[in-house]
């Protein structure tokens, strides 16, 4: 299965980037959505939606933001989480791919990052994150999903696939962060210190250094831009209370779930990763029970950016028939 190029050289991405270059953004972007360049960042945008979730009583819904599909497949539907600290904008330069590919596909903002509307300030612990992903799954897409996490999107991928087996059929990690400890001493501070430390994390010179490791030759204009697309969901006001919320809980330490994962996997790995060493990649491969594994040519940490194509065709090949379509294959 693979996402083919058009005779002109141009990617099919240039249909979905024509379709979704009309209208507005939506009214709860923040307004410095409209500083950003990249095509397909502000192509997407334009597509991100709220829906309500359910999280208890009835006062307790939360105005979910994800991009929802425009097709649907008689295929399981393939649901993208991101980053930590990120949102689903991440995906802007594969989702078009999938859609062409024609799979059913979900952008979801994990709770407490991205777009959502919190201004009701709920806990973002992994709990709380793993349950509105199962309400936001239970309400809308309601069969059993492809799941696809990157980096610490990986440990929230196999905390929820162990907790909700009956919800995922497969799953994706790519440059999965799967044996960090959690937030560790970052837990234990003073109200005022890990509000300034997260303050600290939004800044664009952080911003740009985490950028300048995660992609591999690229412009600084190129990186200055995806900086912003990053860190908009920043300006949002309820930020800096649900990163304080997560980092205060514990955070993610999924190591002792590895093994307990049953489901068919996929771990993609950049060639030049340089935040995730390439060993913790082949030891998850062991340790989980029923795995292969492949690696993107000349990519960083976030080959779902720098390198679309392959990791759409790796997706899809996946998704469609078990069989990733390119890239170096290690079997057990």
């Amino acid at each position: 299965m693979e996402v083919k190029m058009n005779s002109k050289g141009g990617s099919d991405r240039h249909k979905a980037l024509v379709a979704g270059s009309g209208g507005e953004f939506p009214s709860f972007l923040p307004k410095e959505v409209e500083k950003i360049k990249d095509p397909f960042a502000r192509s997407l945008a334009k597509r991100i939606q709220r829906l309500p979730v359910q999280m208890g009583f009835p006062e307790k819904c939360i105005m979910s933001s994800c991009i929802k599909p425009v097709i649907q497949s008689k295929h399981s539907p393939v649901v993208l989480l991101h980053c930590f600290d990120s949102s689903c904008l991440e995906w802007r330069c594969s989702y078009p791919l999938l859609e062409e590919a024609g799979l059913e596909a979900w952008a979801v903002d994990v709770l407490g990052w991205g777009f959502s509307d919190l201004e009701m300030r709920p806990p973002c612990d992994v709990a709380s994150k793993r349950y509105h992903l199962y309400q936001l799954w239970k309400s809308y897409i309601k069969r059993p999903m492809i799941l696809v996490g990157p980096s610490l999107g990986a440990s929230v991928a196999m905390d929820f696939t162990v907790n909700y087996p009956e919800a995922v059929e497969k799953l994706i990690l790519i440059n999965p962060n799967a044996y960090a400890e959690g937030t560790r001493r970052l837990a234990k501070l003073p109200p005022v210190i890990a509000y300034a430390g997260v303050s600290l994390l939004k800044s664009i010179p952080l911003r740009l250094y985490a950028n300048a490791l995660a992609f591999n030759g690229t412009s600084f204009h190129t990186i200055l831009d995806w900086t912003n697309v990053g860190r908009l969901h920043c300006m949002l006001p309820w930020w800096k209370d649900a990163t304080v919320s997560f980092m205060s809980s514990g955070g993610y330490n999924v190591g002792s779930l590895i093994k307990q994962v049953k489901q068919r996997t996929l771990i993609i790995c950049g060639e030049n990763d340089q935040i995730v060493n390439y060993k913790l990649a082949v030891k998850l491969h062991c340790e989980l029970p029923n795995a292969i594994m492949r690696q993107v040519a000349d990519s960083g940490h976030l080959p779902h950016v720098d390198k679309p194509n392959c990791v759409a065709n790796l997706i899809a090949g996946f998704a469609l028939c078990d069989q990733p379509s390119k890239g170096l294959l290690i079997k057990k």
